[in-house]
Order: C-alpha cells, then structure tokens, then sequence
C-alpha cells in the first residue's frame, strides 16, 4: 500500500512539471507575438506631383509577420489589398507587393486625385498612416489683350496679361524690350486653382515704335522653363526732319551732298527740295536722287536756304539749311606759316588803296583798325612822356641857377660888417643904392 502511494505521488509531481513547462512556452509564445505586432508600423512619405504626371506610393514596414498592407484614397475606397487590385480605375498600377512594402502608381494624376491617402496594417489593432498628395496645376500660355494695331503718338493704351489654371497662383512680370517693368496685378480663385491678371498702362510716343513688350509666366511647376507671351507695338506718328551735309566747309567748285533724313511712321516718302522759297533754279548741277540734293560744282550763285520738306497722313514737318559757298583757295599752303605780303611797283605813285593792300595783305579791316587805334594811342602817350621829361628838365636847371646866385651874393661882405645894411653896402654886386633896397619894419 505504501508503495503504490509512492506511486501516485511521483506520477503527480511528473505531471505537474510537464503542465508547468507548456504553461510557460505558451506564455512566452503569446508575449513575443504582441512584442512583434508592436514593432510593426507603417511609414509612408507625403509626394507632391504635377497634373498630368505620375504619383507613386510606398508605404513600408520594418518588421511584418505576413501581415497585410491596404492603400486607401481620399474617399476611403481600397486601391489595392495586397497585391489584389480593388479599385477599377486604369490609372492605378501595381508597382511592388511585398510582406514590408506595398507601392502603387496613379498615372495622369488631376487636381480631384489631391488629398489623403491612407495605408493600413491589419494588425490586432489595426495600425495606419496616411500620405498627402499634392498636385500643382500648370498655368495655361499667357494672353496679352488691349492691343490695337496701329497705336497713335499720344493714346492711352492698357495692355492686360491673362494667365489661368495655375495652383498656386502663378507670378506674371511684364518686361520692355528686356528690361523689367512694374504692372497691376490681380488674383481670382476659380475652383481648386487660380487665375492672374497683370495689367500694364501706357502712354505711347514715338520711341515705343517697335518696342517688343513680353508677359512672362513664372510657377513652380515650370521647373525647365516659363511661359511668356510678346506683342510689339506699331506706332504711328507725324515726321520730323533733320539735313545732313557731306562737309562742314563748303568751297566754290566743289561736290557737296545735303541729305534730308525724315522720320515719321507711316514713311515720309518722298521729300519736296526747294531753295529760298522755291523751286531749284539750276536742275543740271543739283540732282534730286531720292532723299538726297547733290550739287555737282559749287558756285556763288547757290547761296541761299535749302528746305526739305517730309510729309505723311499725320502731319508735314521740315528743316532747312544755310548753304554760304567760300572762295576756293589759289594755290595750296605747303606750311602753316602764312605767306609774306607783296609790295605793289613803287616806280609810280602808290594811292592809299594799294598802299593798304600791300602792307596788310589779306587782313580783317577790323583788325587793321584796332591795330591802328592801339599805334596812335601808343604815340600819344609816348609824346606827353617825353614833354614831361623836357618840362622838368629846364625846370630843375633854372631853379639851381637862381639858388646859386642869391647864397653867393648873399655872403660876400657879411662877416665884418657891424650890422645887415653895412653888410650890404660892401658886398660886391654893384650895390650903389643900397638904401633904396632897405626895410623897415615896424
């Protein structure tokens, strides 16, 4: 009996370190279970595509007990469970399903396709993360309005730049001929996307004839280029003249050019040549070519104002030219040293014309007589010098004359005379009637 109690005891104590070893694996198993569906967690990337391109999404996971993965769209609809698709929409691709990734494409992608989508791991919960898709829109080729062809000297003229479908909103600039200039600018929101006009107003003259002005269109979704759009503006204006002249010094006998530049839009053409009011006297030796008044040989008989006259639907306008023909030269100056005068024959009488001559040569009579006048005050002054030396002279000698005489007469017999009378009476001199010299005071 005691012996099979002994038994009993040890199959107990068997059985219980058996049940107490599954109870602890079991145990272990179920920690590293949820161990593990607490180290899986999706990870996803926000993407950012242009309309009309392609968006791929990944959504991966680090550790995956063959759990599976789901994208979902804005509308919560599942795109893909796996690798099964579920969304009948033939823009969207499978591109790689694995246990730790799942990435689909959207091809041709639209403004509607922007928005949230959502990857799930069907864990115990139920584990998410979500991904936003941002599409720009690609603003549309720029339009310029406000444009009339042609534009008159002085209008008022407002040149608008239209750019839509842009998102964000687009940047427009407006440039002159290269150089940038400020416009009013003006957003309207249409839908998801946007709408920008720039406007440009202009008060026209004639020197923005054939000035190009481009609308250029900036955006971030024209990463390789931009958009612009370039319109040249066609002014119309009166014309106005200017004469040029093929040399500055005119000389008898030579070939001289005037050439009439008009400048008006429409063109001038052609110009009226007229002299002194009328028409040219001389066709033979001033040819009309064109634009252009060419004098074949000048002579004397051409001086006089030349006026050219330019004309088209806007206005009439004119210049004029002085033409003063000089002396040819007689023979050419080897130096610069202006010759000797030549002096007329002196073997007969010389009037005072020929004497003038040959002593000035070809002087300016103005500047022969300045000489003259600066000659003759140079003598005068010179003569009143020399009478003021002569003056002072013979007065200088008269005056030592008359000092000397008085002290000698003076002196002689005064110094043993007893007093002045005595002194007088015996100084030499012929003093006879010295008592009709006395004086008396009283």
């Amino acid at each position: 009996m005691m012996v099979k109690q002994h038994m009993l005891f040890t199959l107990y104590s068997i059985c219980g370190i058996v049940l107490k070893d599954i109870l602890a694996v079991s145990v272990a198993a179920t920690k590293n279970k949820v161990r593990g569906a607490q180290g899986q967690v999706p990870i996803v990337q926000n993407m950012t595509v242009t309309e009309g391109g392609t968006a791929n999404l990944t959504c991966r996971v680090e550790h995956n007990d063959n759990t599976s993965l789901q994208w979902s769209n804005p509308a919560q609809q599942t795109l893909f469970f796996g690798d099964k698709k579920a969304l009948r929409d033939n823009r969207i691709e499978l591109v790689r399903a694995t246990s730790q990734e799942l990435t689909i494409s959207i091809s041709e992608v639209s403004l509607s396709d922007e928005g949230l989508y959502t990857c799930s791991l069907f864990t115990m919960p139920v584990k998410t993360a979500k991904a936003f898709l941002t599409v720009l829109g690609v603003p549309k080729k720029p339009e310029i309005n406000g444009l009339t062809k042609p534009v008159l000297e002085g209008d008022h003229i407002t040149l608008s730049c239209v750019t839509s479908g842009s998102k964000p909103a687009a940047d427009v600039r407006w440039f002159k001929n290269e150089m940038e200039v400020k416009g009013a600018k003006e957003v309207n929101a249409s839908g998801k996307t946007f709408t920008v006009k720039s406007s440009l107003r202009l008060h026209v003259n004639r020197d923005d004839d054939g000035v190009a002005y481009t609308c250029r269109v900036d955006h971030v979704a024209l990463t390789a280029t931009h958009e612009e759009t370039t319109q040249v503006l066609e002014v119309h204006y009166a014309p106005y003249v200017e004469i040029r002249q093929s040399t500055n010094v005119p000389q008898e006998g030579q070939y001289l050019k005037l050439q009439c530049v008009p400048k008006g839009n429409p063109s001038p053409d052609p110009v009226l040549w007229t002299k002194d009011g009328g028409e040219l006297p001389d066709m033979d030796r001033m040819i009309v070519d064109g634009r252009d008044l060419t004098f074949t040989s000048l002579n004397k008989t051409d001086n006089g104002t030349y006026r050219c006259e330019a004309t088209n639907h806007l206005g009439t306008s004119h210049a004029e030219f002085k033409l003063v023909i000089y002396d040819a030269p007689t023979t050419p100056s080897p130096s610069t040293t202006s010759p000797a005068p030549t002096l007329p024959d002196t073997t007969g009488p010389l009037d005072s014309k020929q004497l003038n001559s040959a002593v000035t040569g070809n002087r300016d009579p103005n500047e022969l007589k300045r000489a003259t006048d600066h000659a003759l005050i140079g003598g005068i002054v010179a003569v009143v010098v020399f009478a003021t030396l002569c003056l002072i002279i013979v007065l200088g000698r008269y005056l030592a004359r008359h000092k000397g005489t008085y002290l000698t007469n003076e002196a002689k017999g005064a110094d043993d005379a007893p007093d002045a009378d005595t002194a007088i009476i015996n100084a030499d001199g012929n003093h006879a009637h010295a008592e009709e010299k006395k004086e008396y005071f009283i």
